[in-house]
């Protein structure tokens, strides 16, 4: 075990929920601080060691990408960067990232504050270069996602998030199964994983190359995992979604 992983194995058993047995419901504000403090470094550890990754070998030019968050309120974890992504740094920084970040705006989320608010992690996390036919990107394969699996779970070890936002058909399958998106889209959902149990609240992929937002009553359904985010993410305060807009 190396030493990045030690440590985040380390703040994962210590950094429980009060339910779990770990940090208790009287604890101390300064057990509390330190426990905070312990789960950052574990963080940085884990981050600082991704930006490192070249499991895959897919060539020096391409690097993986990292969230900047370090006290998230959720994970948003998406499916695999573009080609404006191809040298690492920061993710959604395209044209599906703008869309994405539209959608946030509409429940009174910023991009600056989403960053800060969302560890955003994908189910891989290099770019995995063009799709043979020219149209799009290459889907990672199956060795591809489970090699880059083992980041995932040790962020879910370290962050045990309450909430996670899984954004498309490869991120919502590794958390929710093979199933139809208007079946889960809209839905909060109880899912146990390898950091403990979080509530899942889906989101359709936002490329302009998905057509699922524009078939009929899907837009309903955005809405209203939008609707749900912002309960969780604001804590109920009422936000209210804007009028709808074009949506991409």
């Amino acid at each position: 075990m190396s030493a990045w992983e030690h440590d985040a194995c380390l703040a994962a058993r210590t950094l429980k929920r009060p339910e779990q047995g770990g940090v208790a419901a009287g604890m101390t504000a300064d057990t509390h601080r330190r426990a905070g403090a312990d789960s950052v470094h574990a963080l940085e550890a884990h981050c600082a060691a991704l930006s490192t990754c070249t499991r895959c070998a897919h060539g020096p030019e391409i690097r993986p990408i990292v969230s900047h968050a370090r006290s998230p309120r959720a994970m948003l974890v998406g499916q695999a960067p573009g080609q404006v992504e191809t040298g690492g740094g920061k993710p959604f920084a395209g044209r599906a990232g703008r869309t994405l970040f539209r959608w946030f705006e509409r429940i009174g989320l910023d991009e600056a504050t989403a960053r800060e608010w969302l560890y955003i992690s994908a189910i891989t996390r290099c770019y995995p270069g063009p799709h043979p036919s020219g149209r799009g990107d290459r889907v990672p394969s199956p060795a591809e996602r489970a090699t880059c699996g083992e980041w995932l779970d040790a962020e879910l070890r370290i962050i045990r998030p309450t909430l996670i936002i899984p954004v498309g058909r490869l991120a919502i399958d590794r958390f929710l199964g093979p199933v139809p998106l208007a079946s889960v889209v809209g839905q909060a959902h109880d899912v146990t994983h390898a950091g403990g149990r979080s509530l899942v609240i889906p989101l359709p992929h936002p490329s302009g190359a998905s057509s699922w937002i524009h078939q009929p009553g899907n837009v309903a359904l955005l809405d209203r995992a939008l609707e749900l985010l912002r309960e969780r993410l604001f804590d109920g305060q009422r936000v209210p979604i804007s009028a709808r807009r074009r949506v991409g």
